[in-house]
C-alpha cells in the first residue's frame, strides 16, 4: 500500500525529509511550497507551489489528493500556515506531525536584546543613528523604515522590492549556509553595531550568532512565535523514525 504524505516545506529540512521518504517504496511524497523564494533549490519531489487558500483550502486538498499524513516542516516563523495546517488536518481527518528545529539560546558572550516582534526590534535600535544588519529575510524588512536614521544592511536571498524609504541601504543578495568567519569578516567590513535577527536555529545561519558574539556585537533576538500543539520532532531523522513507525492502520 502507498501512503500519500504532504509535506508543506521551504526549508532545507523539509527537503531533506521529502528526499528521506520518497526512497521509501511505499511513501508517495509531495513537496508544498509557499512560492516566496523566487528561485528555490532543487527539490528532488513533486512540488507545489502557491498557497490553499487557507485552513479551509488545505483541507479540501487533503481531501481531494487522499493524503494520508500531513507533515508541517515550514520556517518556526510561519505561524499562520503551522495554525493552519493543525486545523486542516482536524477538518479533514488526517494526521498531521511537525518538524520544528530547536531555537537558539544565548550562551556566555552573547548580548541579546529579546523581543516579541519586528516591531519591537525597530524600537530596540534606539534613537541614535547604527549601523545595522538586518538578517531577517525580505517579507520583514519594512517595518525598519520607521527608523530612517539608521544605516542597513539588508541581506535576503531575493532582492528587496520596493527598496526601503530610508537613507543608507545597502542590500546583499545570498543564500546560506553562511560559515562564522565569513560572516564575522561581513559584520568588519560594514562595520556593524547591532544584529537584527529572528531565532531561526539551526546550525545554517548561526555563524552571524557567532560571530558577533566573537566581536562583541549587540544582537536583537525576535522571539518565535507560539505554534499549535501538534505531534513533533527536531531532527529529519527523528521524523523519520516516527514515520517509519506508522503501519497501514495509523495512516487510516
Amino acid at each position: 500500500m502507498t501512503h500519500r504524505i504532504l509535506i508543506l516545506g521551504g526549508t532545507t529540512e523539509a527537503r531533506q525529509l521529502a528526499g528521506q521518504l520518497a526512497a521509501r517504496a511505499d511513501c508517495a511524497v509531495t513537496l508544498s511550497l509557499a512560492g516566496r523564494t523566487e528561485s528555490p533549490v532543487a527539490q528532488g519531489v513533486p512540488v507545489r507551489t502557491g498557497g490553499f487558500g487557507g485552513a479551509d483550502g488545505l483541507a479540501a486538498y487533503l481531501r481531494e489528493t487522499r493524503i494520508d499524513l500531513l507533515i508541517d516542516a515550514t520556517h518556526p516563523y510561519a505561524a499562520q500556515i503551522s495554525a493552519n495546517a493543525a486545523q486542516a488536518a482536524r477538518l479533514a481527518g488526517v494526521p498531521v506531525l511537525a518538524l520544528r528545529r530547536p531555537g537558539w539560546e544565548p550562551v556566555e558572550g552573547d548580548r541579546w536584546t529579546q523581543v516579541d516582534t519586528v516591531g519591537d526590534a525597530v524600537h530596540a535600535l534606539g534613537p541614535a543613528p547604527r549601523r545595522v544588519f538586518l538578517a531577517l529575510g525580505r517579507q520583514e524588512v519594512a517595518a525598519f523604515e520607521a527608523a530612517p536614521q539608521h544605516h542597513y544592511l539588508i541581506r535576503s536571498v531575493d532582492p528587496v522590492e520596493p527598496r526601503l524609504k530610508v537613507p543608507e541601504a545597502s542590500y546583499l543578495l545570498a543564500r546560506g549556509p553562511f560559515p562564522e568567519a565569513e560572516e564575522r569578516a561581513l559584520l568588519e567590513e560594514h562595520r556593524i553595531e547591532i544584529v537584527v535577527s529572528k531565532n531561526s536555529g539551526g546550525e545554517a545561519t548561526y555563524g552571524k550568532i557567532a560571530a558577533a558574539r566573537a566581536l562583541g556585537i549587540e544582537v536583537v533576538m525576535v522571539r518565535r512565535p507560539a505554534l499549535p500543539d501538534v505531534a513533533s520532532a527536531e531532527t529529519v531523522e527523528a521524523l523519520a523514525a516516527i514515520v517509519n513507525q506508522f503501519g497501514a492502520d495509523h495512516f487510516l
